[in-house]
């Protein structure tokens, strides 16, 4: 048999087939390649770096962990631009979401003259409208823009206590800006004074709630001096200051100096305030104050750049030449001096008829008597329109006669005259052609500041005045609200009235005490100034320990109920007395009962504190003694 033609031919289908599957395997590889880096080189230009690309013959596999399920559909979508989309198969994952953190609770609380306006974000727990009507109590008038969000989240330990103290500065404060957040609040607010300043920050202090961070910006702008003035004397009652203004406290320092230097004594002030004519004003007051010692009595006035020196009738005038010469050679840029010195009798000689005067008074109920000489009916009608005006129709008694004869500007200092007795509580003022003389009683420190500015304002620096003014401080106000033993004995009145239940064994105030709280928070409410203390107290049965603890908790929980309650607590301190002060006997149930109780105690703050101080200091008031309070409430806590 002859097998060689048949062995070469299986042969050659043998060679066939293998190079027909090393052809199609290699074309294979090659789709493969090409369709994976088609897709890589897609995803890349889309800028999904997260997803891995793999190819198993005309299928794509496409894996990795997508950050959401947007960026895994966008991938898919990339995809079917390349092969089609029943050639992929998708084995992505989606990250899993990361929790929402809650949000940061913030209340701005912005107040001026027009109102109010609430701005941030607050716990939906937060009654708004409570907020809003609390605060439309007290804007004077002015609306309340109520612009918050809410979100429901859970309220974040200390938010309640400072909203409470918050709400608290910003009916105190009339223009300010109060930020809150939890355990923070931020004011911001404008004083009148300094003196007002420190008065503003020692309060807010002393009642900032413990815990609570305090942050303060309290500016006193300066005030505007218009005209910027300064009068200086020295007569027979020696040197003095009947107006004083500086630009700084460097000018007002050395102002102060050279009236020592110049004779005055004792303690001497000088208003800080804007409106300097002159960066040199200190500079040329030291000077005019050291003109007038120079020559050894009169007075020196300074109304802006303008300065009157009026010598006194004793001066010489080799002394008056030398001294007002050396001042008008030396004074700053700016500064204008007009000199006077007044005529001396010749031989002892004197006026033959009597000087014209007009004398006004002013007594402590308010009448005013109005005496003297005016020009003309046209100024007679003035005066009176003016004194009743400044002190009532009813109070003024006009006994003027009219003279033509009077010197020029003689209604001006008339009139000038009795608007600056209105400045007085009570006193008298005197006209004459060469001076004008008032004297009388003011409640008011700076009333020869504003005195003086007026005659200079109205009748020139050149005009001779002599203020004799004496300072009585007003009394001081009437404090508001009950006194703190009232408010002791309204809260344990209420107390003997209704228990305050807690759970058995615990410091969890029941819901049937909820009344009671609500009555006591209407009663600290008013009693917020009022320092106390809220004493808690138990029977004699368990330990001693544990039922100190437990009479601390109980005191503190009616703390926190009351601050649930928008009350301030600032002057509230709890204090656990466990079983150490019955009342009763614990041995018998109702002694026991009697023992478990509530009650308020009066604290005083220490007298020898300094004002300084950041925070109220307590000691025992006189309701309290070493042992126990004087006084007990009926039983208030099973």
């Amino acid at each position: 048999m002859r097998h060689g033609p048949k062995i070469l031919t299986a042969l050659a289908f043998v060679l066939a087939f293998l190079l027909a599957a090393v052809v199609a395997g290699t074309a294979a590889t090659v789709i493969e390649m090409r369709t994976r880096k088609a897709a890589q080189l897609e995803l890349a230009i889309a800028g999904h770096d997260w997803a891995v690309i793999g190819a198993d013959g005309l299928q794509v596999r496409v894996a990795g962990v997508a950050p959401s399920e947007g960026h895994r559909f966008r991938v898919l979508t990339a995809l079917g631009q390349v092969v089609e989309a029943s050639r992929i198969v998708d084995l992505t994952e989606v990250a899993r979401p990361v929790a929402v953190a809650p949000p940061e609770f913030s209340l701005e609380m912005l107040r001026n003259d027009d109102g109010v306006s609430l701005i941030g974000l607050v716990p939906v727990t937060t009654d708004r409208a409570a907020l809003v009507a609390e605060l439309v109590a007290s804007a004077g008038g002015g609306q309340v823009a109520d612009m918050l969000e809410s979100a429901d989240y859970r309220e974040p330990e200390g938010w309640a206590r400072a909203l409470d103290f918050g709400v608290s500065a910003l009916k105190a404060l009339p223009r300010s800006k109060i930020s809150v957040s939890a355990n923070r609040v931020a004011i911001t607010a404008i004083a009148e004074s300094t003196r007002e300043k420190g008065r503003i920050e020692t309060d807010l202090r002393r009642s900032t709630p413990a815990s609570l961070l305090l942050e303060l910006d309290i500016s006193a702008p300066r005030p505007v001096i218009t005209p910027f003035t300064l009068r200086f004397l020295i007569d027979a009652e020696g040197a003095r200051f009947d107006a004083c203004s500086a630009d700084s406290e460097r000018a007002q320092a050395r102002i102060l100096e050279a009236a020592r230097r110049a004779g005055a004594q004792g303690a001497l002030g000088c208003t800080i305030g804007m409106g300097v004519p002159s960066p040199n004003w200190a500079e040329a007051v030291e000077m005019g104050l050291g003109a007038l010692a120079g020559i050894g009595g009169g007075s020196i006035t300074f109304s802006d750049a303008d300065i009157a020196l009026i010598a006194a009738e004793n001066v010489t005038q080799a002394d008056f030449d030398r001294v007002v010469g050396e001042l008008e050679s030396n004074l700053p840029a700016v500064f204008s001096l007009h000199a006077n010195l007044p005529e001396k009798p010749v031989n002892g000689s004197s006026t033959a008829t009597e000087p014209p005067e007009f004398f006004a008074t002013l007594s402590a109920t308010g009448s005013v008597q109005l005496r003297g000489r005016v020009p003309d009916q046209r100024a007679r009608d003035a005066l009176a329109a003016l004194a009743a005006a400044e002190f009532g129709h009813a109070s003024v008694y006009l006994a003027t006669r009219i003279y033509a004869d009077l010197p020029t500007g003689w209604t001006a200092r008339v009139l000038t005259s009795v608007e600056a007795l209105g400045k007085l509580s009570s006193g008298n003022v005197q006209v004459r052609p060469e001076v004008i003389r008032l004297s009388g009683e003011t409640d008011d420190a700076q009333a020869s500041d504003t005195i003086s500015r007026l005659f200079v304002s109205r009748l020139g620096q050149g005009a001779r005045i002599e203020l004799t003014l004496t300072y009585l401080a007003p009394p001081e106000p009437e404090p508001d609200g009950p006194s703190g033993a009232d408010c002791v004995a309204r809260l344990n009145a209420v107390l003997a009235e209704n228990k305050i239940t807690f759970e058995p064994g615990s410091s969890v105030i029941t819901a049937a005490a909820a009344p009671t709280i609500d009555a006591l928070a209407v009663i600290v409410r008013e009693c917020e100034a009022v320092p106390m203390q809220i004493g808690g107290h138990t029977d004699s049965q368990g330990s001693e320990d544990m039922n100190l603890r437990l009479s601390q908790g109980r005191a503190r929980a009616v703390v926190v109920a009351l601050q649930q309650r928008r009350v301030l607590t600032g002057n509230i301190v709890s204090q656990g007395f466990g079983e150490a002060q019955p009342i009763a006997d614990n041995g018998t149930e109702a002694g026991r009962e009697a023992n478990r109780r509530i009650e308020f105690l009066l604290l005083e703050s220490d007298a020898a504190t300094p004002a300084a101080t950041t925070g109220p200091a307590w000691v025992a008031g006189p309701v309290i003694t070493a042992d126990r309070p004087t006084a007990r409430p009926a039983p208030t806590t099973p």
